[in-house]
């Protein structure tokens, strides 16, 4: 689906009032494992990432990637667990799933917003001890579930 001039033009001008108010501002998006796997959604994505940094805004992208790993998880014949939605990883599976997000993912959005024309680096809660994590102890109706190490996205930073 494309939208033609005339609503772009209307768009634009709706997002005016957020456009000044978050001026200089550092914008965090998430962008899901899910809406990675159409090309269209991406090409878009990364447009709309483009156009919040000529506008003024600083967009920090964070995404997820659970398709992807799963993907690799079914390749590689590792059996995926998960308790109430969150991915339980062993260090077998944190290395498919680190491999598989700085590896692959983040590569890929980096190399998808620069071939559009915006300026993109990519990073990995790893470098330079950027996202430190602890072992997250889950309770479930009076029962604690140990998660051992989760992806990415329910670490926490100290």
């Amino acid at each position: 689906m494309s939208i033609d001039h005339n609503e772009r033009a209307k768009v634009l001008v709706e997002a005016l009032p957020y456009i000044r108010r978050f001026y200089d501002a550092t914008i965090v998006v998430k962008y899901g494992g899910h809406a990675m796997v159409d090309e269209t959604l991406k090409k878009n994505f990364a447009l709309d990432i483009i156009l919040m940094k000529y506008v003024g805004l600083k967009p920090v992208v964070v995404h997820g990637g659970g398709p992807q790993i799963g993907s690799y998880l079914k390749k590689l014949s590792i059996e995926s667990e998960f308790v109430d939605g969150m991915r339980v990883t062993d260090k077998q599976t944190m290395d498919v799933v680190e491999m598989v997000l700085v590896g692959k993912v983040n590569k890929e959005i980096v190399t998808l917003i620069n071939q559009n024309g915006g300026q993109s680096v990519g990073l990995s809660g790893k470098d330079g001890k950027l996202i430190t994590a602890k072992k997250m102890k889950y309770i479930k109706s009076e029962e604690t579930i140990n998660l051992r190490r989760l992806s990415t996205s329910a670490w926490w930073v100290k």
